[in-house]
């Protein structure tokens, strides 16, 4: 009788551990974007409550990163602060991987200096380019090479780094080439270092999300952008909810996005959260300090996820700068 009870007991242990082992194989992988870390990990946090055998991971590795990733088929989401370039369109054919392209927020990228910082008051989108360019490098110095009357301090250049995708966007908006800019920055996919290097920094000049200028404008001076276009509003334009929604602050204004693996798409923990994701994202990325889709977005784009729409809206151009709120609804219900 014992040995029956020891047998059943085995069994019974067993069986449990099996039952756990299946509940822990339940995992979500998601890589990328810096910029759009915050809002996939609040994300996965809240999804995480309401359903405890489900784990979602979520890495930094920047956008190309991930697209590295993605295409070869690692992970099941890839989150990108600009849209797939056409050389990780033909990586993700060659390894058989199809994709559904979601939108989820939309963002500015902000350009920051020291608060120490007392001579800038605004840059124009020339001036940006003059100390971004590839040609700047070992050329433009000190502030003074900008504008005669600024102090001769050397600029410290801080930005993210090449697999980024707020790089490849910013580059093309300010320099009119994805990749294109000088080398000697101080580079890193974790914008929290981008942060700490201008704060510490009374000649410092830096670039990225504009959720992170918002958690550490204490620390930070925002410099306002001048595109010399009468549209966008005259005279430089600072980023505010208002002025990125409203597509004032250009050209640094852009769409954030997630990209789901068909395949991945088919299992239940990636499908129950991508809808999770497209259901509450507007709350959390309000919350987390970023600009919210209209609702009509988000129920576009939880239809295209439903109906495993793959591509992109926006061919093999990658980074397109000076899209609208309103460009990508429509985008989204082609």
């Amino acid at each position: 009788m014992k040995r029956f009870f020891l047998v059943l007991t085995l069994l019974l242990s067993a069986f449990l551990s099996l039952q756990v082992a299946t509940a822990a194989d339940k995992i979500v992988s998601i890589d990328g974007s810096s910029t759009i870390y915050p809002i996939t990990e609040a994300v996965a946090e809240e999804f995480q409550m309401e359903n405890r055998n489900i784990k979602v991971v979520v890495g930094i590795s920047g956008t190309g990163g991930g697209f590295k990733r993605f295409c070869r088929g690692e992970i099941d989401i890839n989150d990108a602060s600009r849209p797939i370039k056409a050389s990780e369109i033909e990586l993700c054919k060659e390894n058989g991987i199809e994709y559904i392209e979601l939108p989820i927020a939309f963002d500015g990228i902000a350009v920051v200096v020291n608060p120490g910082n007392d001579w800038v008051d605004y840059l124009t989108v020339e001036e940006l380019k003059k100390i971004w360019e590839p040609e700047a490098q070992g050329k433009v110095l000190y502030w003074s090479d900008i504008r005669p009357e600024w102090p001769k301090g050397k600029i410290t250049l801080f930005g993210p780094g090449v697999d980024s995708g707020t790089f490849d966007y910013f580059t093309e908006a300010i320099v009119g080439e994805a990749g294109a800019s000088r080398g000697d920055f101080i580079a890193s996919e974790d914008d929290n270092v981008l942060v700490q290097g201008v704060s510490r920094d009374k000649y410092a000049l830096g670039y990225f999300g504009f959720a992170y200028y918002l958690e550490n404008q204490d620390v930070l001076k925002v410099v306002p952008i001048d595109d010399g276009v009468a549209e966008n509003g005259e005279g430089p334009i600072e980023p505010t909810f208002e002025t990125i929604s409203k597509g004032l602050y250009q050209p640094l204004s852009r769409p954030l996005f997630i990209y789901v693996n068909k395949a991945s798409a088919d299992r239940e923990e990636v499908r129950k959260f991508v809808r999770f994701y497209l259901e509450n994202a507007k709350w959390l990325v309000e919350e987390i300090g970023y600009v919210a889709l209209p609702d009509s977005v988000y129920e576009l784009a939880l239809k295209r996820f439903e109906e495993r729409k793959t591509g992109t809206v926006f061919g093999s151009q990658g980074a397109k700068v000076g899209v609208s709120i309103e460009e990508l609804l429509q985008m989204e219900g082609e």
